[in-house]
């Protein structure tokens, strides 16, 4: 070991040494294909990053500028780069300031001689990476002069140089250039303008575009709009010199623009468009150019989110552009290799205009909806259809069906001649055409289906069977397979049942043709068609098996490997349609086939794997727990494909001769920087297919799985990182959990092998730790993608050209050029739910902290909020949990994120006031901006409850950071502000002088004049933080409040005797100033008239509108009333009345008003007042005497408990439209009911009590109509149903365009008081895609926040039966819940109650899974989920959300299934 060392020592002494050879070599080496020679040169430069980082960074600089091979120069720089970028390996703040200023010379020095083009963008991309670090903090104040003074150079190459820099600054630290905003518009006007040079041009285009889009004021891009005409003119320019190379780049660039920043072009909205499809007309140019233009207008139509309507309201440009898209559907050839069917290749003819113009009829309708395209389509596809020309017919029917997903609902309601229309092309002439025909039924089977099933079974059933009839052409027999496929998917048995004895046989016969694609076709239309007519197919099963077992054994040629395959999917699919009883026997023979076929040892390509995989993963599913005497066949090999290493190719991006000539298919390249890399996919598919039935037998066997866990775990959770492939990651993440609840089975059903609990805690402590980790890397690469996002259309940008070296000599391709941000979106997800699920699996308590992850970058997952708003809705939900946990560093890297918050919230704030005065502005900006205002008080509601929890953690251990945080805090007072921003300000004191006390009295001068005034605050809100806060200081303020106690006094009796202080906005502030002022009669008699003062607070008592106050009261007037206070009794106890008819009136208005311990005082007090008080004071006094019979005659003998009936006057407003919260809330939430379509999450942190709780809104999810009724998608129909009745509440009216049930009711509303709670029900009737025009206007009408808005729904991620309750979550790609979030304006904080209606099975499309009715044996799961979910709903109103949530999903089985398995 000793000589290793020293001879690295000597290594590295050599290449750092003088003689530049040693380096240079080394750098080579770097760059060598052989992985042994660059993982050692990988070894040495990491040594010398470690031990000597300032002369690695020299000689890499001097290399850099010296070498003579040009290779090495490139190398240098992307090295170079590597070092110098803010990640993990970041070495500028380990360099010396000598080393630094020597850099920075020596690559401004670099730029002006570069020779190179491709090294000079590197060298862009250096200086680019350096000056984003140390840029903003003055580190480099040469170089912004230096890049302006390129720019007036006589040199293009450096005027192309520095717009290079300005593109990717402006990426990096876009806020930086703004200052000088005035002079770069000079400089882009000047050279787009009047440069001759077409690659300066286009640099300066790149500069502009990225500009711009680093701008986030509206004022701000609105400067640069007199560059438009400039812009468009450099791509015609180069398309009118015939540089159609430079306008390419110059489309992607405005490809880009009009992604990012449509409304930007919405002033010449129509010259731009105009121009675009000229260019998209003209066919003399290139198609590439033609194709970019055509992407520029449908990324216009695409950003409808950024520019509503835009595209929508030039109705001219969308005829015009279906047309150029039709015309080059006519870009097809009749090949001979597609009729004669010998290959695969259903493209054959295809060109690429074709395949454009496929995929962009398709955008364009998902784009731009039914109601604007079918018109169109109506007046252009006849004229097409009554053509002679095949190709114009065809052109039609593939329209029709790439149209059909965008369409779906307009053309549904045109179904008659959209059938006939393609119904009648099944007997034209041309093959070509009975394909395209064929094609469009099957494609219209998914996306208009079920109706079209429903309706048109009778005819388009026949059809297809005829189809199947066309020897003639193999290829239409395969494909109208393939189109029954996808008809039975949407199909019910009842429906399908008729048809089977012919499609059957058909079927059969087809799998004796000699052509192997109509073979592979009937397989899997086969398998589809059993898993459709499930236990019906059980009459055909005897006459099938054979066959398909035949192809099993005899398939074995290597060109016929995919119809075994297929085979196996079949015969698996099959016997789960037919069941285990019937199954069993041929089971065990064709698991006996798949032994011998695995023991053969297979190809590393053979497609037979994965599909042998899926198969055995059926047949465990099949036969459950027969299966597991094969499990010790099926484990090894799985557990070798999870295993295998990522098959990556490195090559030069220059050398066309290594990956480009292979005639492998599998085989994905990414350009990264000067690297090429190759990845074989198959390779990951299989992987991703073995860990997937991994996850699945563990979900299935549970305690069975036990003796795989000590493999499986060290197999999968390295995977939690594996970012080559994102299904291999979601199968890792997703069986953490199964795991360990295998393991947790194991254990206490005594099948663990003597393991015990400790196996469990040792195995939970190797996966959590691994977990967060993996969520670390995710939330570091979103924010990679939020700093620099990937351009549309390019395969990566230079800002993300680089090459991870990793220890295994791997060239690891730079995550952020990999993934695109939503899929990092979606596994950030995984990653998080994954991790509560772990924590919620597992018995024994986990030690790790969430505050231990990273809490930035995470807010792409609620856009609504936006990056300040998630960093405070994670910190909110985990520093409660986990808070004694953080140490100092964590605590102030959360400090810091709050003060990024507040800043980034004034830059907003700035932002929109500029907004209001741009020329555009108008109605539908307005209403953008009061949203994006409600959206800004949620984050600093959010920023509250932070710092709320932050101090009554750590208490006066946070005041160091309080006081940092004090300049940011303090302007928050001021009357300029929000209600909200003020409300948070004092609640936020408030919490630091209960918290803190003693050490709190410092900041008292400060803070008091505010409050003070504030206590008479317009807003009720900040009246009741500043009450409340008014309380905690007369108690635990001393004799620092004691000179303002007079100024209290005048504050709180302004409050108390207002003539409308008892109204139901007002009542919170009252309560607040009434207990503040018995905590001055309490802490600070001495400095009152306490004869006059402490009768005037007597008179304001009961309290009723916040309980939680009104408990603290109660308990004050009882220990006075105990120890028989003068004052309060008075002279002659002529104050007893009123104590005694106010103790009458807590006790009969229920249990809310006092504590237990209070009441059982009061009754005792009452009972002496009973036998003690003298007669003739009794008699004097008769009223109270009566209040006291009458009250002690509720209580009961047996315990010092008392019977509560709580009334609402029928004259004054219900008492539950104010907020319940808890003893943490006090006096810091809103009195008033929450603002309409409240962004709130669970309990509302500054929310109330008040004498009756808040109300419910339960909403399931459903179809309308008898049609619908009983299928999967109208679970949540079936669970409101159900409530209702075990409630006896009648769902007889109709609201909001939802069933409203009926009874004793408010305005339509309170349907049933369930355990005194209210409740309503609702059933929305505008069909499950529009459920939010029902559901969001109930919430808004009631004024419910959000987190009161229970929404049921089914879920096909959970099994048949299964349930989960959410307290918020995204929409999993149902449409019924995008509705609903879509009319919650975003929001997607609502709890939810899932209800698991299994996946689809095979291939099956899920339209058609969802709306179908359930089978026997699933009903009867579903029948037993609904009284679970009755029983659960009832525990929801009376323990709460969060209590019921927690426990209800530990009892319930959560499964990810992994198969495509039939649905039971």
């Amino acid at each position: 070991m000793a000589e290793s060392t020293q001879l690295q020592q000597a290594q590295l002494a050599t290449i750092l040494g003088p003689d530049p050879a040693p380096f240079q070599t080394l750098i080579s080496h770097l760059m060598s294909s052989a992985n042994e020679q660059r993982s050692q040169a990988e070894l040495l430069f990491n040594l010398c990053k470690q031990t000597d980082p300032d002369s690695l960074c020299l000689k890499l600089a001097h290399l850099l500028q010296f070498s003579p091979a040009a290779e090495a120069r490139a190398m240098s720089a992307i090295l170079l780069r590597k070092q110098l970028t803010r990640d993990d390996s970041y070495l500028w703040p380990r360099l010396n300031p000598t080393t630094q200023s020597s850099l920075k010379t020596i690559l401004l020095t670099c730029i002006q001689q570069a020779d190179n083009k491709s090294i000079s963008k590197k060298l862009c991309d250096t200086i680019s990476e350096l000056a984003s670090g140390i840029l903003p903090d003055n580190g480099w104040p040469e170089l912004l002069p230096f890049m302006f003074q390129c720019v007036s150079s006589d040199s293009p190459k450096l005027q192309e140089s520095a717009f290079l820099i300005f593109a990717q600054l402006s990426q990096y630290i876009g806020d930086t250039m703004v200052p000088h905003i005035k002079e770069l518009h000079a400089v882009f006007l000047h050279s787009l303008g009047n440069s001759p040079n077409p690659d300066v041009k286009i640099a300066a285009l790149n500069a502009v575009i990225n500009f711009i889009q680093c701008l986030t004021s509206s004022a701000e891009r609105d400067r640069f709009q007199d560059l438009l005409p400039a812009m468009m003119k450099t791509l015609m320019e180069s398309l009118n010199n015939g540089n159609e190379a430079t306008a390419q780049d110059a489309l992607e660039l405005l490809i880009e623009l009009a992604g990012t920043e449509p409304r930007f072009l919405r002033r010449q909205i129509v010259e731009v468009v105009g121009a675009m499809l000229q260019i998209a007309e003209a066919d003399t140019l290139e198609e590439a150019t033609r194709h970019l233009a055509i992407e520029f207008v449908i990324t216009l139509a695409e950003a409808r989110e950024r520019a509503p309507g835009m595209m929508r309201k030039l109705p001219q440009f969308i005829s015009r552009l279906f047309a150029i898209l039709m015309r080059m559907l006519l870009d097809i050839e009749d090949e001979p290799s597609w009729h004669t069917a010998e290959s695969e290749d259903e493209d054959a003819g295809e060109t690429g205009n074709y395949s454009v113009g496929q995929e962009c009829l398709d955008r364009l309708a998902i784009s731009l909806g039914g109601n604007t395209i079918v018109p169109v389509a109506s007046e252009q596809l006849p004229a097409y259809l009554a053509a002679p020309e095949w190709q114009k017919h065809h052109a039609a029917l593939i329209a029709l069906a790439q149209i059909a997903e965008g369409c779906g609902k307009v053309m549904t309601k045109n179904l008659e001649q959209v059938v006939a229309m393609v119904l009648n092309s099944f007997q034209d002439p041309h093959p070509r055409v009975r394909w395209a025909a064929i094609n469009a039924i099957g494609q219209l089977s998914t996306d208009l289906g079920p109706d079209l099933q429903v309706q048109y079974h009778q005819r388009v059933l026949p059809a297809l069977a005829a189809a199947m009839d066309d020897y003639q052409n193999p290829r239409v027999q395969a494909h109208a397979a393939s189109a029954l496929l996808n008809f039975s998917e949407n199909c019910t048995p009842d429906i399908l049942t008729p048809y089977l004895d012919g499609i059957v046989s058909k079927l059969l016969v087809l799998l004796q043709n000699g052509k192997q694609m109509v073979q592979e076709g009937a397989l899997t239309a086969l398998a589809s068609v059993a898993d459709s007519s499930q236990e019906h197919f059980q009459k055909y099963y005897d006459a099938v098996i054979p066959y398909l077992k035949a192809i099993l054994v005899n398939a074995t040629d290597k060109s016929n490997r995919m119809l075994r395959a297929k085979s196996m999917e079949c015969i698996s699919l099959v016997g789960m349609a037919v069941g285990k009883d019937k199954f069993r026997d041929d089971a065990k023979q064709v698991m006996e086939v798949l032994m011998a076929l695995q023991g053969s040892g297979m190809e590393a390509d053979d497609p037979t794997t994965s599909y042998m995989l899926q198969a055995w993963a059926r047949l465990c599913k099949c036969l459950g727990q027969d299966f597991l005497p094969y499990m010790s066949v099926v484990m090894p090999p799985l557990l070798h494909s999870a295993q295998l290493k990522p098959d990556v190719t490195i090559t030069s991006a220059d050398d066309n001769s290594d990956i480009d000539d292979s005639d492998d298919e599998s085989i994905e390249t990414i350009t990264l920087g000067d690297k090429r890399i190759g990845i074989k996919t198959s390779v990951l598919e299989e992987k991703a297919t073995a860990c997937n039935m991994l996850c699945c037998y563990a979900d299935e066997l549970k305690e069975g799985f036990f003796p795989w866990i000590d493999q499986v775990a060290p197999t999968l959770v390295p995977l939690l990182k594996f970012y080559f492939h994102d299904e291999v990651r979601k199968a890792a993440v997703s069986a953490m959990p199964e795991l360990l609840l295998s393991a947790k089975l194991a254990i206490e059903k005594g099948q663990a092998q003597g393991r015990n609990e400790t196996y469990i805690k040792q195995l939970s402590d190797y996966i959590v730790p691994a977990l967060v980790e993996a969520l670390h890397k995710v939330c570091h690469i979103l924010k990679k993608f939020i700093k620099f996002p990937s351009r549309p259309g390019l395969t990566c940008g230079t800002y993300s050209a680089q090459v991870q070296f990793c220890g295994d000599g791997i060239a690891k391709p730079d995550l952020g050029a990999l993934r695109s941000p939503p899929k990092c979106f979606t596994l950030l997800t995984w990653d998080r739910a994954c991790l509560l699920r772990v924590r919620g699996v597992s018995p024994i308590g986990m030690h790790e902290s969430p505050n231990r992850v990273s809490l930035t970058g995470l807010s792409e997952r609620y856009p609504i909020l936006g990056r300040s708003g998630m960093k405070c809705c994670l910190i909110s939900c985990w520093a409660p949990i986990s808070g004694p946990l953080l140490d100092e560093n964590q605590v102030r890297s959360i400090v810091e994120e709050i003060k990024q918050v507040i800043t980034a919230s004034s830059s907003r704030k700035r932002e929109r006031a500029e907004r209001t005065k741009a020329e555009d502005f108008d109605d539908e900006e307005k209403e953008l901006i009061k949203e994006e205002n409600e959206q800004e008080e949620e984050v600093f509601d959010q920023v509250g409850e932070i710092l709320g929890t932050l101090i009554k953690t750590f208490k006066a251990s946070f005041l160091p950071f309080f006081d940092e945080l004090s300049s940011y805090l303090t302007p928050m007072w001021a009357k300029d502000k929000t209600p909200e921003e003020r409300r948070i300000a004092i609640c936020i004191f408030d919490d630091v002088a209960e918290q803190c006390r003693e050490a709190a009295l410092k900041y008292y001068d400060t803070f008091l004049p505010f409050l003070l005034e504030a206590c008479n605050d317009d807003n009720p809100d900040v009246r009741q933080a500043a009450l409340y806060g008014l309380g905690v200081c007369s108690e635990f303020g001393g004799i620092v409040i004691k000179p303002l106690v007079g100024e209290a006094l005048s504050r709180l009796n302004a409050v108390i005797q207002h003539p409308n202080a008892l109204q139901a906005e007002n009542v919170m502030a009252y309560d607040n100033a009434v207990s503040a002022l018995g905590k001055i009669c309490q802490f600070h008699r001495d400095s009152i008239d306490a004869a006059q003062v402490i009768p005037a607070w007597l008179n304001c008592l009961p309290i009723k509108g916040d309980l939680i106050e009104a408990k603290v009261v109660h308990d004050q007037l009882c220990s006075m009333v105990e120890r028989s206070d003068r004052e309060l009794l008075g002279l002659n106890n002529q104050c007893l009345p009123k104590i005694v008819a106010v103790f009458a009136e807590v006790l009969c208005a229920g249990k809310d008003l006092a504590t237990e311990q209070t009441v059982s005082r009061m009754i005792n007090l009452l009972k002496q007042l009973q036998q003690t008080l003298p007669p003739a004071t009794l008699a004097s006094t008769r009223s109270q005497e009566n209040e006291c019979a009458w009250a002690l005659s509720r209580i009961s003998t047996a315990a010092v408990t008392f019977a509560v009936s709580t009334t609402v006057s029928p004259n004054s407003p219900p008492p539950w439209l104010l907020v319940r919260a808890s003893k943490a809330s006090k006096a810091k939430a809103k009195p008033k009911p929450a603002p309409s379509l409240s962004l709130s999450h669970s309990s509302h942190w500054r929310c109330f009590c008040t004498a009756a709780p808040r109300p419910w809104l339960f909403v399931g999810l459903g179809n309308p109509g008898d049609k619908y009724k009983g299928t999967r998608h109208n679970t949540g129909f079936e669970m409101i149903d159900a409530f209702a009745n075990s409630q006896g509440i009648a769902m007889n009216t109709v609201h909001c365009k939802a069933i409203f049930g009926q009874g004793n009711s408010w305005k339509f509303g309170i349907v049933g008081f369930v355990g005194g709670v209210p409740v309503f029900l609702a059933k929305p009737q505008t069909y499950m895609n529009l459920s939010g025009e029902s559901t969001g206007p109930l919430a808004a009408y009631y004024k419910l926040p959000l987190n009161r808005v229970l929404v049921f729904h089914d879920d096909m991620t959970l099994p048949c039966g299964v349930l989960r309750l959410h307290p918020n979550g995204g929409h999993l790609c149902h449409n019924g819940l995008k509705s609903v979030i879509y009319h919650f304006r975003g929001n997607r904080e609502f709890p939810r109650l899932r209800i698991g209606i299994g996946r689809p099975p095979g291939q099956m499309d899920p339209k058609a899974f969802l709306l179908q009715k359930f089978n026997a044996t699933a009903q009867g799961r579903i029948d037993a989920a609904l009284q679970e979910g009755v029983n659960i709903l009832k525990v929801v109103l009376s323990k709460g959300f969060a209590e019921s949530a927690r426990r209800f999903n530990s009892e319930q089985k959560y499964k990810h299934l992994r198969v495509e398995t039939l649905p039971t």
